[in-house]
């Protein structure tokens, strides 16, 4: 059995064996490692992060911080309610933490642990900013987009180990896929399947944030603020984990009816642009 043939049955068992579903997508998506293992890890990494950094709290915007993510998680339960996925949530403990920090930065833990930098608020700029950023941050956890990496990084190296065992008689051939191997699959596979998860993650904060009653297209006029200030200093798409600002500007603007139209669905008619 040549070694295409072999890495390729490999990675339909690995995956049959271990796979979830994406409610979002109806995507079946890899899950080598269970959530239950996960979550209790992501929290305890979360707490030392916040023992170890500046967090603000009682002020107006950490305040804000909190009312505007639990508006959104509120916006999620509603729609997994609703699509027939009652009780999805069970295993998820939300918590929104403001962090004195520069960075343009917020990010989210498996599990719904998430953190908001000082430095993004700016731009940001005003409550539909932060629902923006917010709604695919939640959007992130939703997707067990934690999850899915974590399994993409066991299989990239899982697949490494059965070529340099495949091709053992052939140390010419083995110093070639080693050679090769790594950086192929980081910009063919890796690199591509985490731009994947951020469009996935605009995508459905979109329709969260429009649930909660914030316009969506303000996340477009986010990413144009973003635009601005990165000032042009971007890797190419192809090399970076995240798509270009324009790129997002563009798909968001053409999802933005569509989330609107779904949070319709839930009784809301109107959207708040500030």
């Amino acid at each position: 059995m040549n070694i295409k043939k072999t890495l390729s049955l490999l990675g339909v068992a690995v995956f049959m064996v271990a796979c979830a579903t994406n409610p979002f997508t109806g995507k079946k998506t890899m899950a080598l490692v269970p959530n239950s293992q996960i979550f209790p890890m992501a929290f305890q990494q979360y707490d030392q992060f916040l023992a170890e950094n500046k967090v603000i709290t009682g002020t107006a915007q950490a305040n804000k911080i909190k009312t505007i993510g639990q508006q959104i998680a509120t916006a999620s339960e509603r729609w997994l309610n609703a699509n027939g996925y009652a009780g999805y949530l069970k295993d998820y403990q939300w918590e929104y933490n403001l962090v004195d920090d520069p960075a343009v930065n917020a990010w989210c833990m498996p599990g719904g642990k998430i953190v908001f930098y000082t430095g993004i608020l700016p731009i940001a700029q005003n409550d539909a900013g932060i629902a923006a950023v917010m709604g695919h941050e939640v959007a992130h956890a939703l997707a067990n987009h934690g999850q899915q990496r974590m399994s993409a990084a066991q299989y990239q190296g899982l697949v490494a180990v059965a070529g340099n065992v495949a091709l053992s008689k052939d140390p010419e051939a083995q110093e070639d896929f080693n050679k090769y191997y790594g950086l192929g699959s980081t910009v063919g596979v890796m690199l591509p399947f985490s731009r994947s998860h951020e469009s996935e993650a605009d995508r459905i904060g979109l329709t969260l944030m429009a649930i909660a009653g914030y316009d969506p297209i303000e996340a477009a006029n986010l990413w144009k603020r973003m635009q601005a200030n990165a000032g042009g200093q971007a890797p190419p798409e192809f090399l970076s984990t995240h798509p270009s600002s324009q790129t997002r500007i563009n798909n968001i603007t053409s999802w933005a009816p569509e989330a609107k139209a779904e949070a319709r669905k839930y009784g809301v008619t109107t959207f708040k642009k500030k």
